[in-house]
């Protein structure tokens, strides 16, 4: 049998939603599936991520793309291959709400892709976004913040360690090491942008990608009420009831 695996950024100021994230996928599993965080700290402990960094303006500075970083998983999802190894791997960003059994993907996936998105058209205008992180542009915008690997795939191969630690970032999320007909596209129902994708489309995963129901501002934003319900569920069920 194939190995799977899902994998969820971890940032430590957005805790929360990485609660929602594992609490919504995990307990929609029948496979018993390894849901676990990229955690930064420990991908560095172990010497898988070193790319240099520095805080500008109170905000995370990548020195080799130029550039702010959202989240401290920004570039690190791309060591998913070398981390799982073999299998379909499934990275998301920890701001999603998943709402039906992400099992599927693995079921529907073309093994002859190296990878497969959502092939998103966004292009937010520059500015800042959930707690005030900066709202860059660059080309594939969000395609790899639901991205599965094929773990397998030889095309995968060329990502070293190496290369997640040394290649400016866009570079990274363009798939800069793949032939564009390796790039699978999967339905928009698998990555919604609350407030971008046509609200027709039913989601399978919610991405709240510029900023949480718990954020001011977006209190009131599509799926808000599930995420918060869901948020709620999770905390039900860390914590004994006496």
């Amino acid at each position: 049998m194939t190995r799977h695996s899902i994998w969820i950024g971890w940032d430590p100021r957005e805790a929360a939603a990485f609660a929602v994230a594992k609490e919504s996928i995990e307990r929609r599993l029948i496979s018993p599936i390894h849901v676990r965080g990229l955690v930064q700290s420990n991908l560095r402990a172990a010497g898988l991520y070193y790319r240099p960094t520095s805080i500008r303006d109170g905000k995370l500075w990548d020195e080799i793309s130029g550039a702010f970083c959202s989240t401290e998983f920004s570039n690190s999802r791309f060591l998913v291959p070398h981390l799982a190894k073999t299998g379909l791997a499934l990275f998301v960003d920890c701001d999603v709400l998943a709402r039906t059994n992400v099992e599927k993907l693995f079921k529907a996936f073309d093994m002859s892709k190296a990878v497969m998105v959502v092939k998103h058209d966004f292009q937010p205008p520059e500015g800042l976004k959930m707690d005030g992180q900066v709202q860059s542009r660059y080309a594939r915008k969000n395609w790899s913040s639901v991205l599965l690997f094929n773990c397998d795939h030889p095309a995968n191969k060329k990502l070293t360690v190496e290369m997640v630690n040394t290649l400016p970032g866009r570079d990274l999320h363009a798939f800069c090491w793949l032939d564009d007909d390796l790039i699978g596209e999967l339905d928009a129902s698998w990555n919604y942008l609350v407030g971008h994708t046509s609200p027709e489309i039913s989601p399978d995963i919610v991405h709240f990608t510029e900023g949480t129901p718990l954020m001011p501002n977006y209190e009131n934003c599509e799926y808000a009420d599930e995420w918060r319900a869901e948020l709620e569920r999770w905390a039900a069920g860390s914590v004994a009831v006496a």
